[in-house]
């Protein structure tokens, strides 16, 4: 047997899981779609109306502000735009340190529409500004799916809450999402990490979950030799705490 032979399946389930994670990635995106158009509508209602408003008014100070609100729609419509796609396009494997507390706020720049859209209050709470070697994208992929998950879960509103905390003692960084919507019976917290275990029931257009997204975050994070708990009370609401190590033996100083 060559070693050809040998690392082939190892390389194949590689690649596959490399493609499973792009793929729950894309489904993210997809989810995000419809509230990220329309703001871009909202955009780019603001940025006509006040260009016209510019241009027809003489007044210096006026015309100023007009053109001022342009400039500050687009850049907002650049981030947004830079965000999906840098969120979408993000394949890389290679970890770095990073700044959680950063990943968070992209994580929200992305999301924040659509949870608006669906009356959801966010709260944050961050006690540091911590580090982590990771992978980025592999943790914003996380961080997205446990909103959207939050979101998904208050179906009447409610308010999210999402923590960034350090825990010297375990030398851990700690991620607490956690949202006020309809909870996890207990005989489904056991399965809800599961391939294609979902509880979600089909929308108005049919589409329900595909049980991927749990499962994916779980697989990122055993692979950062993290840890994933979830804590739930039906009709409360839901916790899912991410603890990641600061950093592994491989990692730089």
């Amino acid at each position: 047997m060559t070693g050809q032979d040998v690392l082939a399946p190892a390389t194949e389930t590689e690649t596959l899981r490399q493609q499973l994670l792009q793929a729950q990635r894309l489904s993210s995106v997809g989810e995000l779609a419809s509230s990220i158009a329309h703001e871009f509508n909202n955009i780019l209602t603001t940025i006509i109306n006040s260009a016209k408003l510019g241009m027809r008014n003489a007044d210096p100070v006026d015309k100023q502000q007009a053109f001022e609100r342009v400039v500050k729609a687009g850049q907002r419509a650049a981030t947004i735009a830079g965000g999906m796609l840098g969120f979408a396009r993000k394949s890389s494997s290679h970890r770095q340190k990073c700044d959680v507390i950063r990943l968070v706020e992209e994580v929200l720049v992305l999301t924040e529409k659509d949870l608006g859209k669906h009356r959801v209050q966010v709260e944050t709470r961050f006690d540091s500004r911590p580090t982590v070697w990771a992978v980025p994208g592999q943790i914003e992929q996380i961080l997205v799916n446990l909103v959207i998950n939050a979101r998904q879960a208050m179906t009447n509103g409610g308010r999210l809450k999402i923590e960034v905390r350090e825990n010297a003692e375990a030398d851990v960084i700690e991620v607490r999402v956690s949202d006020t919507g309809v909870g996890i019976p207990p005989d489904h917290l056991r399965q809800i990490f599961e391939p294609f275990f979902t509880t979600k029931q089909p929308d108005e257009y049919g589409r329900g979950g595909t049980g991927l997204g749990l499962s994916v975050c779980r697989q990122i994070i055993e692979q950062h030799h993290g840890r994933i708990r979830v804590e739930s009370v039906v009709g409360k609401g839901s916790t899912f705490t991410v603890k990641l190590p600061r950093r592994l033996s491989e990692d730089p100083e």
